[in-house]
């Protein structure tokens, strides 16, 4: 036997890497059992074109209708939990807002990891009955965060979400639903928020520090101060003036370049360190050299400021460009870091396409898709029912015809029979004719009845007449062909009955579907506009989920309209027969009854 040499050993390895390579979905193992659902979700950076790594971001996850199944989830998310790449660590995160009745969610994720230029990639974990809440504000944010604001407080002063306690002691800004990301604080040109000075906001020289915020101006703001901190005479500020951005340290300011347009939303950022430098909208629009002092002092916030803002975040440090590239590029109305993959369900590799449709199918959807099931089965069973029923008649209607057909002018009457209950009950139920089975005497047929409604008329006129005398008149003749006409039209009723059915299918079914479709696409954009997420990838799965509403009320007209045009050429058919056979039955009656 050959021993193994370290070429065979090089050669084993190759080969299992390969193997591993070509089998991507055991590197995914599912993280943990009792959750029944997860989503990838994918971070692509190369919008914001960031050119360094950046670690612990905080990054903010929309969730809507479009993108998440909001009904596979605890009513407060409590069971939704972020895993990294590597599908076994989890990952910090705090819920901003979660509405699942408006199928809503705001989500703030610690990212590990952006790469330049590459897509990395978490897991979305949710769909646990039995888990609790594992959400923890402070920890989505890292050291360097000094205080952050989201403005969501139903009531009271706006809070520190960092932290750190730099809640604001006083506060005339009014907070409200609506604003770029949940709530917002609105202010009126004489409102403003106060923090408190305090050992975490104090801001050295040598680290420098960041402020950033999302507003949107109600007019062209001429003198607005959006954040300001006073350490005595020492004064830093982020200001708004004659509708342009402009950072100030004592006597030093940023030039003033770009507008900042009214009644949208924009991305602000001040970093102070060796130089003030003023971003909005995520580029850089003005630098200044400066020689900072270490700051300490309140913070003011929105002095003279008509407008709303959202987001308000302090660091310790100077954050680099890419920083607040991806901040402003994260969070936006038209933010396209974060991709939304599909559901998979445990144990899977993934779901059909169609299944994730239907995920994403609303409530007001499922209610109109479930009248449209009820639609559906009604037209199936009336259609099946209507088939059986034509059917016998038909095979009925042949048998009694090669009957009556052998029967002489003199034997007219010898096919009929008394009536019965068990005859009537029969007569008048479609299901009974359907199920009943085989029967003694042609109780199927219609031309069976109509020629029983003239035999008795004629043995109602002749019942106490001697056979010499058995004749009918003109007037008599003319009243049994009335008696006759009348059968045959309620014959067709019969036959036609339940038909309406398929016709409300026919019409009623598309109109249904569109109602269905034309809710939930209002629904998805609503949610869209709320949530500010518009990128196809979100929008997608929410429009195609609203269209399977129009799909359902198709698939419920197609058959019925089938089955309607087929069972109404076999109504049709019988009908014709049946006034052929009435013409023939009263022309045998004249011969035999005549003078």
């Amino acid at each position: 036997m050959k021993p193994i040499t370290a070429q065979h050993i090089k050669s084993i390895s190759i080969f299992c890497i390969t193997i591993l390579a070509l089998m991507p979905g055991l590197s995914h193992a599912w993280w943990n059992g009792d959750w029944e659902t997860r989503k990838k979700l994918t971070l692509n950076t190369t919008q914001a074109a960031i050119k360094v790594p950046l670690t612990q971001v905080p990054v903010l996850v929309r969730l809507h209708t479009g993108n998440f199944d909001f009904g596979n989830v605890k009513d407060n998310g409590g069971d939704i939990r972020f895993v990294a790449e590597d599908d076994k660590t989890p990952l910090k995160y705090h819920i901003e807002k979660f509405d699942a009745v408006n199928e809503i969610a705001l989500v703030w994720v610690q990212i590990p990891k952006l790469s330049p230029g590459k897509a990395d990639s978490i897991w979305l974990y949710y769909g646990n009955s039995k888990a609790t809440p594992a959400d923890e504000v402070k920890a989505t944010f890292d050291a360097n965060q000094a205080a952050v604001y989201h403005f969501d407080e139903a009531d009271g002063l706006p809070q520190d979400r960092s932290g750190k306690g730099n809640n604001a002691t006083q506060s005339s800004a009014k907070v409200g639903d609506g604003s770029l990301i949940g709530r917002g604080a609105t202010f009126d040109g004489g409102s403003i928020v106060t923090i408190p000075a305090s050992t975490t906001l104090k801001f050295a020289a040598a680290q420098g520090f960041t402020v950033s915020a999302w507003i949107k101006t109600a007019v062209v703001q001429n003198s607005a101060v959006l954040f300001q901190q006073l350490d005595g005479a020492k004064s830093i500020s982020l200001s708004l003036s004659g509708g342009k951005l402009v950072a100030a340290f004592g006597e030093t300011e940023t030039p003033r370049t770009l507008d900042v347009k009214p009644d949208v939303w924009h991305h602000v950022a001040l970093t102070a360190g060796q130089a003030l430098t003023v971003y909005l909208d995520g580029q850089e629009i003005a630098q200044v050299p400066v020689t900072l002092s270490d700051m300490q002092g309140d913070i003011t916030l929105g002095k003279g400021f008509t407008g709303e803002m959202d987001e308000l975040k302090l660091s310790n440090v100077v954050r680099s460009a890419d920083w607040i590239k991806i901040e402003a590029g994260s969070q936006g109305a038209d933010a396209l870091l974060v991709g939304y993959g599909q559901d998979e369900a445990n144990g899977s590799g993934g779901t059909s396409y169609f299944g994730t449709i239907l995920h994403s199918v609303t409530t007001d959807g499922w209610v109109v898709i479930g009248i449209l099931i009820v639609m559906a089965i009604i037209s199936w069973v009336v259609m099946g029912l209507k088939a059986i029923v034509i059917g016998r008649v038909q095979k009925s209607n042949k048998a009694f015809l090669q009957e009556y057909s052998k029967l002489s002018v003199a034997e007219t009457a010898n096919l009929d029979q008394a009536d019965n209950e068990e005859d009537a009950e029969i007569e008048n139920s479609q299901l009974l004719i359907a199920l009943y089975g085989k029967h003694d005497h042609y109780q199927d047929s219609t031309l069976y009845r109509i020629y029983h409604t003239g035999m008795q008329e004629i043995k109602n006129r002749f019942a106490n007449v001697e056979a010499s005398q058995q004749y009918l008149s003109p007037q008599a003749l003319g009243s049994i062909k009335a008696s006759l006409d009348a059968t045959l039209v309620r014959e067709n009723q019969k036959l036609s009955s339940l038909m309406v059915l398929l016709t409300i299918a026919i019409s009623g079914g598309p109109f249904l579907g569109l109602l269905g479709t034309v809710v939930g696409v209002m629904i998805t954009f609503a949610a869209i506009a709320a949530t500010g997420d518009v990128n196809v990838a979100a929008i997608a799965p929410g429009i195609a989920a609203a269209l399977v509403a129009t799909v359902a009320g198709l698939a419920v007209a197609i058959p019925a309209l089938f089955g309607y045009n087929y069972l109404g050429s076999l109504i049709k058919n019988t009908s014709a027969d049946m006034h052929i056979f009435v013409d023939e039955y009263i022309s045998r009656i004249t011969e035999s009854y005549s003078r």
